[in-house]
């Protein structure tokens, strides 16, 4: 029986771990759950769950859910804030993390996690966005398991040889095929860009998920993201990766052989899939999602991006290469600016001209330390803000 943490519990990631989690109750065990303001959710997967820890943002929150909990006779003990994040993350008994949380109030309890040497299951790429030296050397040094939970990467893996740790092209490999669905406005003309509404944004054509990374992959921010995250993962430049557009979201990401041979991963859009791939990692086990009809589906479509249609796009990459903080950088500038397009503060075209304008504006780093890099993106927030 394995003990698993979910940071981030009442996001889509989290709320279909534990899905998974419920259809191997042999398997796998929830020591604690997560959760910024989703509360109510939260208390719903205690009373189902009956977590050892609870975790929430506040004091009074923790208060309010605690009382609640005894009240129902459970037993679990409600945290809150990132010390009670690192506590969940790293206690002694946890055997799995799932780190779900989005954005940068993800990097310290996935550090805890990694620095306690668990099996850490990342579907928090700004991790590695903002911190990716550090956060794989943490990784080498304590010992933990690495495995990636995002489609796009997981397929990756799957597709990758078990040495690819040694560099990509002493085993053979010639490129990474990262694919993309183009999200909402792929076809969408660039003059109409400007009066995007929040909710068309959301509306993506094949996924379920959260608003901010929904227009991140509306904005092609979150393929860039991506793009940093997979030369983290698998030791490898953007040069090695080529971003392909594929509308149907079928083919979840494919890799290139020297001798000719491409492998790819297919599967329906469903995060139970890697989920499931990444619980059960080096097995395979039940993740709920049907079977795949190839004649039901038919065709498949690729295209190359745009760049021009989508500028996060190369944005990340210059990050990627400027190195040091650029990539911490352009990623709180991001969050900073989808938030504002949320809250109609911004328009859907401000968020590239407010990230390319805090990239350039503001000095790279060399992150020599975690302070430093939460220092870049607390400057960068700042900046982001100002010209909002």
């Amino acid at each position: 029986m394995q003990q698993v943490t979910v940071l981030g519990a009442t996001g889509s990631i989290g709320v279909s771990t534990l899905d998974v989690i419920r259809r191997h109750p042999d398997k796998y065990s929830v020591f604690a759950v997560t959760a910024n303001s989703r509360v109510d959710e939260l208390y719903q997967q205690c009373v189902e769950f009956q977590p050892v820890y609870a975790v929430v943002a506040s004091a009074s929150q923790a208060q309010a859910l605690q009382s609640r909990c005894v009240q129902q006779g459970l037993q679990t003990e409600v945290l809150n804030g990132e010390e009670g994040l690192c506590q969940a993350a790293k206690a002694p008994e946890v055997d799995v993390v799932m780190a779900a949380i989005v954005g940068a109030a993800g990097l310290e309890p996935t550090l805890a996690a990694v620095s306690a040497g668990k099996k850490v299951l990342l579907a928090n790429k700004e991790s590695l966005v903002m911190a990716g030296a550090l956060f794989i050397d943490c990784v080498r040094r304590a010992g933990a398991t690495l495995l990636p939970i995002d489609s796009e990467h997981n397929a990756m893996f799957q597709c990758l040889p078990v040495t690819h740790g040694n560099g990509l092209s002493n085993v053979g490999v010639r490129k990474l095929l990262l694919t993309g669905s183009g999200g909402p406005f792929r076809t969408l003309p660039l003059d109409q860009f400007d009066a995007v509404t929040p909710e068309q944004a959301c509306a993506h054509p094949n996924w379920s998920m959260g608003q901010k990374i929904s227009v991140d992959s509306a904005t092609m921010m979150n393929k860039g993201l991506e793009l940093i995250e997979a030369c983290w993962l698998f030791d490898t430049t953007p040069e090695q990766i080529d971003v392909v557009i594929h509308k149907q979201s079928i083919i979840h990401s494919l890799v290139q052989y020297s001798d000719g041979t491409t492998l790819a991963q297919m599967g329906n859009p469903d995060m139970r899939t890697p989920i499931a791939y990444g619980l059960a990692w080096p097995e395979r086990i039940t993740a709920g999602v049907d079977d795949l009809d190839l004649v039901q589906i038919a065709q498949l479509d690729f295209e190359a991006p745009d760049e021009h249609r989508f500028p996060c796009l190369r944005l990340a990459r210059e990050a990627f290469i400027a190195g040091g903080t650029a990539p911490a950088i352009l990623n709180a500038a991001n969050e900073i600016a989808v938030e504002a397009f949320l809250h109609r503060r911004a328009s859907f075209s401000d968020i590239a001209r407010i990230n390319e304008t805090v990239l350039n504006k503001l000095e790279v780093w060399e992150p020599k330390d975690l302070g430093v890099v939460q220092k870049a993106d607390a400057l960068a927030r700042q900046t982001a803000l100002s010209l909002l």
